[in-house]
């Protein structure tokens, strides 16, 4: 699989791919996140990611089908932080019969390897504290745990 295997940017082309990516994320993370409306929900402007320089959606392509997917923002800092820019990461996805092959391992160093390139050497990501085995590949890839977010339903 690996010679077959290629990372690349993708192509704006791509679109509808990459929204079913998206819709697969969603569908992942509801039982995951009560806060989450019913029906179809978008949480990227994916054509702007695409297009944008501030920003790059790498591909896995396998056998010219697209199986996975991540993206690259540069974002700006805040003022009482020590870097001026970071690179924030999201959008992973692997087609579930792919999963477990390090695909998303190698979406991650291309996305890491573009922020190096732009001088980002802060680089964040925000993933669900009970999506275990997500949260061991990040750590597994050199990320530690910031910050948990924490919520309450409404208290009647």
């Amino acid at each position: 699989m690996e010679e077959k295997l290629k990372i690349r940017q993708a192509k704006i082309e791509e679109l509808e791919t990459l929204l079913e990516f998206e819709q697969g994320i969603v569908t992942a993370e509801r039982p995951i996140n009560p806060t989450l409306k019913d029906g179809e929900i978008h949480y990227y402007d994916l054509a702007e990611l695409v297009r944008s320089d501030l920003s790059a959606v790498f591909v896995a392509e396998l056998n010219n089908e697209l199986i996975a997917s991540g993206y690259v923002l540069e974002k700006e800092a805040k003022d009482y932080e020590k870097h001026d820019k970071y690179a924030y990461l999201g959008f992973m996805y692997v087609k579930p019969e792919h999963r477990g092959k390090g695909i998303n391992q190698r979406i991650l160093e291309s996305l890491i390897n573009w922020a190096k390139e732009r001088g980002l050497n802060e680089i964040r990501l925000k993933v669900y504290s009970e999506n275990f085995s997500a949260v061991k590949a990040y750590e597994k890839a050199g990320f530690k745990p910031l910050l948990l977010e924490m919520r309450m339903e409404e208290v009647e």
